[in-house]
Parts: C-alpha cells; sequence; structure tokens
C-alpha cells in the first residue's frame, strides 16, 4: 500500500496474538493485491487496461459501491475515475511543465463515476480511456479487513496503523481507551491533540508531504497528491483533516474529501453524518472542530 503498517494486540496469550496478527497481515495483503494500481495483476489493474473485469472480487464491488456513495455525498469532487487527470499532472510534472487547460479539459471528459457500471457480477467503463484509482479509500477499507481478521480470532483489544488510517478493538488496557496524536504539519515534533479512541476509526489526510510527479519534489513544485476530480485541479485548501468515525474507509474517505472541498463545505458534511467528527487545520494554521470533537481529546 505504499506505507508502512503496523498491528498490536493486547492479549493474555501470545502465540494466540502472533496467530492474529498474521491471519490480519494476510488479509491486507490479500485485499491490496486485489486493488492497488500498481500491480499489474491486480483486479484493478485489468480493469483499467481493458475497461472490463468480468468477475470480480466481492471487495471491489464493495469499495466501488462505496466510492460512489460518496462521490454523490460530495457532488462529484470526490471520483475515483479520477485517474486519467492525475496521469496527466505526474507526466506534465516529470517533464518540468504543468497541463494546459485545453489537456486538463479533454482528461476531465473521462471522468465520471456514473460511468462505471457493475453489473452480472462484473464492472465495465462506458467510456474508453477510464480509469480507476482507489487512493483515498481502499487503505481504509484493507484496515477495517484487517480488525475483521482480528475479530474472528477472539482479539478484543487491538490497533491497526497503516500510514496514519488507524482503527482500534476496544480498549488497550484495563479500560484506558487507545490515545493518538493528531500531528502539527508546521511542526512535525508537536501535536495539536491526542485523540482517545475506543472501537473507532481514525485518519488524517493532508497536503503538506506529499507531491506529484517524480521530479516534482526536487523542482520544489509544491503540488498536491490531491485532485479535484470536478476541476481537474490539486487541492488548495486546508493543509490537513482528521475525521474519527466508526469505520476506516469512511474517516479515509471523509478525510479526502474535506481536503477537496474546503473548510467551509467539508465541515457542514461532517456536521450532517451521524457518529462523525473532523478537526481541520486551515491553510493560515487557524484549528476547527467539528461539534463533538472535542468529546475525543485527552486532557494530555
Amino acid at each position: 500500500m505504499g506505507t508502512s503498517v503496523t498491528i498490536t494486540v493486547v492479549h493474555t496469550d501470545v502465540g494466540e496474538a502472533k496467530e492474529a496478527v498474521r491471519c490480519a497481515f494476510d488479509e491486507m495483503s490479500k485485499i491490496s493485491d486485489l486493488l492497488s494500481v500498481y500491480k499489474e495483476k491486480s483486479e484493478v489493474s485489468a480493469l483499467n487496461r481493458n475497461g472490463l473485469y468480468e468477475r470480480a472480487s466481492a471487495e471491489l464491488i464493495e469499495v466501488i459501491e462505496r466510492a460512489s456513495y460518496y462521490s454523490e455525498l460530495s457532488d462529484g469532487a470526490f471520483d475515483v475515475t479520477v485517474l486519467p487527470v492525475l496521469d496527466l499532472w505526474e507526466e506534465k510534472l516529470g517533464g518540468g511543465k504543468v497541463p494546459t487547460s485545453e489537456e486538463i479539459d479533454k482528461a476531465l471528459g473521462l471522468v465520471n463515476y456514473k460511468n462505471i457500471a457493475i453489473e452480472k457480477g462484473g464492472i465495465r467503463f462506458k467510456k474508453k480511456g477510464m480509469g480507476i484509482t482507489l487512493a483515498g479509500i481502499a487503505k481504509g477499507y484493507v484496515v477495517d479487513k484487517a480488525i475483521e481478521a482480528l475479530k474472528q480470532k477472539n482479539i478484543r483489544h487491538a490497533l491497526v496503523n497503516a500510514g496514519g488510517d488507524i482503527r482500534v478493538i476496544g480498549t488497550k488496557v484495563k479500560g484506558a481507551p487507545w490515545r493518538v496524536a493528531v500531528r502539527d504539519p508546521q511542526n512535525k515534533r508537536e501535536s495539536i491533540t491526542i485523540v482517545k479512541l475506543r472501537d473507532r476509526a481514525i485518519a488524517t489526510s493532508g497536503c503538506y508531504e506529499r507531491y506529484l510527479g517524480k521530479e516534482a519534489w526536487a523542482r520544489r513544485q509544491s503540488v498536491s497528491h490531491v485532485i479535484n476530480s470536478k476541476t481537474g485541479q490539486p487541492v488548495q485548501g486546508p493543509i490537513s483533516s482528521t475525521v474519527v468515525a466508526k469505520k476506516a474507509i469512511d474517516t479515509d474517505t471523509l478525510a479526502t474529501i474535506i481536503l477537496i472541498v474546503g473548510t467551509n463545505k467539508g465541515m457542514e458534511l461532517i456536521e450532517r453524518l451521524d457518529g462523525v467528527e473532523a478537526l481541520v487545520i486551515t491553510d493560515k494554521g487557524k484549528v476547527i472542530r467539528s461539534g463533538n470533537f472535542q468529546r475525543y481529546e485527552s486532557s494530555r
């Protein structure tokens, strides 16, 4: 998944704990192999090459359906069919240029989640040249599948962390919640707050350390890796967004959506959702919390 993954289990039997962790990692590896855009033999890669995948796994269908739900919720700002635009930006930045408005408009002609058809157990694109990337949703889903694997092994206290996409089972020890620091993007040695979690997920998405294009960083072209699927432009919204919810697939996606639609629209969306809270750091460094986010915060 392009990131480090850790699984922490609190259990009385070391052997049982290790077996559960092994099963969870196996499940994560299996799902990653299905959903990766970088692995040639994955279902996603085959779909992108051929525009059709006839016997899609239940996992791929589930992720695409959830992605479509969030596309509707964000009025199309989040869209997994944005891959042609991402590819365009990476190609141009790799050559030290930026795409023209005409090139972006042409790529945007291939971006529309409504042109993904799921039928008879298969998936197909309605337009030739389309492609999907599950960045912004797949990592959270993989974390959720790892949690399911741990639960099947009767694990009651655990934390799965895939590069900042985190979900926990129960408490850590003796009723004490799991504690997760939300890093200050402007000072990596400091944290904005400490979040207390019990049977919840948390994810932070930011525009402060990843860049599009292989040479973008070397050229100091600060171009966000998150693209607005409606405009075809890299986002210029909040520095980071943190979301707490029940499942990691939702925190992963919603944290990305807030970056795309901006602080005001993003927080309005969060306030409409049950059981979801968010913390946003604006481009001016201001920290904004949703109505009930503070109930998750620790006094340190």
